[in-house]
């Protein structure tokens, strides 16, 4: 038994063990995967001040070409007020005073020709004579401002009255040159006037207050981001070059793939999981080892107001929207991940062996209390079961006593005391016999002490039982004798209500092959209503303050554990009987 008993223990320390593992391995893939997100979340947070900053750099520089723009025209109106209206009479010596005048680059005069526009006259000599037909969206534009009409074409650009000014790009005539060109026509010339800076001073800016240097300030200040970079999808990773008239390969700034920050670690799934991010318009991550590194990578589609970006798509056509792609180092989220999951391993190991504590415990307590239960039980038992041999001895004792009673009441002709006498003497014989012969004696022993009870309180309480037998019930004493113990009380409470000629309690038990019953009734002048009230939920009670409701619940709930049940009906003449049935 005691070998039983530490076996159930050992197999509940190692079901607890199992269970607490189980859940701090579901803990520590959990807390991973928060980490891990945690982390993609930083990167989004970096991503959109990024996104933030480029916006307010991007406007601000569009301000400033604008700007740029509109000192253009006037230059342009300067220059108109200086020259002479026919273009033949302008030569290149008065385009250079002016350039250098106005602080210009250089300054060209256009020409309208029947099937071309051509740069006509110009302060620099590489530029003369030379066609504009294939320049698009140039060459649209020129139409326009020869028509004298405000410019307007599906580009990027300025246009204001009788003047259009495009984004800096590099120049068809010196491929080595970014400029800005501006572009002014109102009829009172025969030529348009096209005064343009170099990239000189929108770098100057942009190195002061743009996006360059909050890259590098981003790329310095985090431990783990290496690279920044903003996209073009369209155009990434080589860009558009074209061959120009002059048969030079000529690149366009506003096609560069890469229009802010750098990009050295690269990947060969770059380009496709920068196409992925750009047309599924959700960011993607990428993890690689890349050069002897464990790099990762986070591309992030990213849209910009309806006025849009000064980059265009292959085919010239401005875009709204790019790819963000972070660069970092992941073995410095590594490092950060293994120092978090070292703090929660240490944690989990206390936290496991504080649980184990709490269940060794927990089980020590549950076994003391049970064995407290069991022995109180059992000493109980034995109490009522020596009460019972008690009785029995006295029955022995007192039979002389009994015999020369009878001798007396025959020798004195009593017959009516004798044969009362006997009846009494005969009848508590009996009721002994009864007992002694339930077939278990811990029953026994309960039946006994209620008899006694029964006694003290005027109640005329019966027995009667057939084939209890305790090897063969199937059916732990200890829960047949709490049925008993609560029915039989619940009755003597009952019939302690009325007269003591009206306390009548009769227990009937039996047993069969199949199963156990077990019958209890008593005097109740309102069967029927009783009946009909919740008498068996935990709780309910018609009793005083002092009792709680909970002995039929108790023995319902033991009955369904056996898979049996009890039940209730009223019987003629004020009687009230529960009925408790279990298969065996």
């Amino acid at each position: 038994m005691h070998e039983m008993q530490r076996n159930i223990w050992l197999a509940a320390i190692g079901i607890i063990v199992v269970l607490v593992l189980l859940n701090n391995t579901a803990y520590y893939f959990l807390t991973k995967k928060t980490l891990e997100d945690s982390f993609d979340e930083e990167l989004l947070n970096a991503a959109n001040r990024l996104q933030i900053s480029l916006e307010q750099s991007r406007e601000g520089s569009e301000q400033f070409q604008n700007q740029i723009g509109r000192e253009l025209r006037a230059a342009s109106i300067a220059i108109q007020y200086a020259l002479d209206p026919d273009v033949e009479k302008v030569t290149s010596e008065q385009l250079i005073e002016l350039r250098d005048k106005l602080g210009l680059s250089h300054i060209t005069l256009l020409k309208k020709l029947p099937d071309d526009i051509i740069l006509y006259k110009s302060s620099n000599p590489s530029q003369v004579n030379k066609s504009t037909k294939t320049w698009k969206p140039w060459y649209e534009v020129f139409n326009q401002l020869f028509d004298i009409k405000n410019a307007s074409v599906e580009w990027l650009g300025q246009s204001l009255p009788n003047f259009w000014s495009g984004p800096f790009e590099v120049s068809s005539t010196n491929v080595d040159q970014i400029n800005k060109w501006g572009y002014y026509y109102d009829g009172a010339t025969n030529y348009m006037i096209d005064p343009y800076v170099n990239y000189e001073r929108q770098e100057q800016y942009e190195i002061a207050t743009g996006v360059h240097r909050m890259i590098e300030n981003s790329v310095q200040t985090s431990d783990s981001l290496k690279e920044i970079a903003f996209i073009n999808p369209e155009t990434f990773p080589d860009g558009k070059e074209t061959i120009n008239p002059e048969g030079n390969v000529q690149g366009h700034k506003v096609q560069e793939p890469i229009f802010y920050g750098s990009y050295t670690i690269k990947s060969a799934k770059d380009t496709e999981l920068v196409r992925e991010a750009y047309f599924s318009k959700k960011t993607v991550t990428h993890r690689e080892n890349i050069n002897g590194q464990e790099i990762y990578k986070m591309y992030i589609p990213t849209f910009v107001n309806e006025n849009g970006i000064n980059i265009t798509d292959r085919d010239g056509q401005p875009m709204n929207s790019y790819v963000l792609m972070l660069t970092s180092d992941y073995h410095v989220i590594q490092e950060k991940l293994d120092s978090q999951f070292l703090n929660l391993g240490i944690i989990i190991i206390i936290v496991t062996g504080f649980s184990l504590l709490i269940a060794v415990v927990a089980m020590r307590y549950y076994r003391q209390s049970r064995d407290k239960v069991v022995r109180v039980t059992q000493e109980t038992y034995v109490d009522e079961i020596n009460q019972m041999f008690q009785s029995i001895r006295a029955q022995r004792h007192d039979f002389l006593n009994h015999v020369q009673t009878i001798h007396s009441l025959a020798e004195l002709n009593k017959s009516q005391e004798l044969v009362a006498y006997t009846k009494e003497l005969t009848g508590d014989i009996r009721l002994m016999n009864d007992i002694i012969n339930i077939g278990n004696p811990a029953i026994a022993a309960l039946v006994r002490s209620k008899i006694s009870q029964a006694e003290i309180h005027k109640i005329q309480f019966s027995c009667s039982f057939t084939g209890l037998n305790m090897q063969e019930m199937g059916i732990r004493t200890l829960d047949v004798n709490r049925m008993l113990g609560n029915l039989i009380d619940n009755a003597f409470d009952e019939v302690m209500k009325y007269a003591e000629d009206r306390r009548h309690v009769t227990l009937v038990g039996k047993q069969t092959s199949d199963s156990l019953e077990f019958t209890v009734t008593n005097t109740c002048e309102n069967a029927a209503e009783a009946v009909a009230m919740p008498i068996f939920e935990a709780g309910y009670s018609t009793k005083q303050q002092d009792h709680q409701g909970l002995g039929l619940s108790i023995v319902k709930s033991i009955a369904k554990q056996y898979k049996g049940d009890v039940y209730v009906t009223a019987e003629p003449a004020g009687k009230l009987t529960f009925i408790v049935k279990m298969p065996l």
